[in-house]
């Protein structure tokens, strides 16, 4: 990425949180949303971003973001639904041209990338990480 990026994240917890600050850090453009204002303290001191207190389902939250700016949204909230809704948005309405959604529940894949969305299931990573390292540790025990 030599190219500095204009980023919203939608969703400031765990997830959230690092990817603002790893983006910030970069010398991006970050704005993070969250309805959840003790959220904003996961990010790190080096932070340089802006943090918006709001429900990202509220289309006047997403336009104090600045959304239409965005090179690229990122959702990652706790909730599929919200991050579906508001990916759907960020795509059809403020013309984002990059839009990354984290999804948990892996069933409902299928159906969103049907919808023209980038779906990053964060479960089907998980379990796939835990069968790569067992699979290293059971072949690394029979050496």
């Amino acid at each position: 990425m030599a190219k500095f990026l204009e980023i919203t994240v939608i969703g400031c917890g765990r997830l959230g949180s690092i990817l603002a600050s790893h983006f910030s850090q970069q010398g991006h453009n970050v704005v993070v949303i969250d309805r959840d204002k003790s959220a904003f303290e996961h990010l790190t001191e080096e932070f340089s971003g802006f943090a918006i207190y709001g429900d990202a389902a509220e289309m006047q939250v997403l336009q104090e973001a600045k959304l239409e700016q965005a090179d690229c949204a990122i959702a990652v909230t706790g909730k599929d639904n919200l991050n579906i809704m508001v990916s759907q948005l960020a795509k059809t309405v403020f013309d984002v041209p990059i839009v990354l959604t984290r999804i948990l529940e892996p069933a409902r894949e299928e159906i969103y990338q049907k919808l023209g969305l980038t779906i990053i299931s964060t479960t089907k990573i998980s379990a796939t990480a835990f069968f790569q390292t067992l699979q290293q540790q059971l072949e690394e025990n029979v050496s």
